[in-house]
């Protein structure tokens, strides 16, 4: 999308940075493994269909995606101002994404946004890194300053995660979502924004890629 093309997301444990020809390798090379394949329904693609993919959502304005680096050594105060440039960002980890996924307009009546998180990397899994990833993601998105085609209603938001994943069932309830359907054909639950979270989402600080 757009929208966040030179969008960075700052917070303490986790940056929420544009997916850019420079995460296409690593991603490439996670996708190599059948388990996270499994899990986010994707296809085995070549480097450079992904490298064609990574064009197509970077101008798409259906799909928000961010990639999620590690903000732990990243100093965030040694810029000074609101611009981050990638020299700064190229040697942080790449641990993740999370994505926006807009089907249909918001006039329609069925519009809807689905929310998907990938914890690639294993070392960096229940850390509480997806929890603060998505609520950067949710509180950017839905926020009324976002750029169109943002912001996007609280309501419409939906996740759709496996049945017997009870620990992101359990994030996403925790983020104020809960589950309003079981398909039991496709071994999944739909979970849809209600409002329930204990407290607002925590915000990140914008900053603006200069490329």
């Amino acid at each position: 999308m757009r929208a966040n093309e030179k969008t960075v997301i700052v917070h303490q444990d986790v940056i929420l940075v544009p997916y850019r020809t420079e995460h296409v390798a690593k991603y490439h090379e996670w996708m190599t493994s059948a388990e996270l394949r499994e899990l986010t329904a994707s296809e085995p693609l070549t480097l450079e269909e992904e490298y064609e993919m990574q064009r197509k959502w970077q101008t798409d304005e259906d799909k928000l995606t961010f990639i999620l680096l590690s903000g732990t050594s990243f100093d965030a105060a040694a810029e000074g101002d609101a611009k981050v440039t990638p020299d700064r960002l190229k040697d942080l980890p790449m641990i993740g994404d999370v994505n926006l996924f807009l089907k249909g307009t918001p006039e329609d009546e069925d519009f809807e946004v689905e929310v998907e998180i990938m914890i690639a990397e294993p070392a960096y899994r229940r850390r509480g890194i997806a929890y603060t990833a998505l609520q950067l993601m949710l509180s950017y998105a839905t926020d009324p300053s976002s750029p169109p085609p943002l912001p996007i209603q609280k309501d419409r938001l939906v996740a759709r995660i496996g049945d017997k994943n009870e620990p992101s069932i359990k994030l996403f309830e925790k983020l104020g979502f809960a589950v309003t359907k079981r398909v039991a054909v496709f071994e999944e639950v739909e979970l849809r924004y209600t409002g329930t979270n204990q407290s607002p989402w925590t915000a990140g600080v914008i900053k603006m890629l200069e490329v």
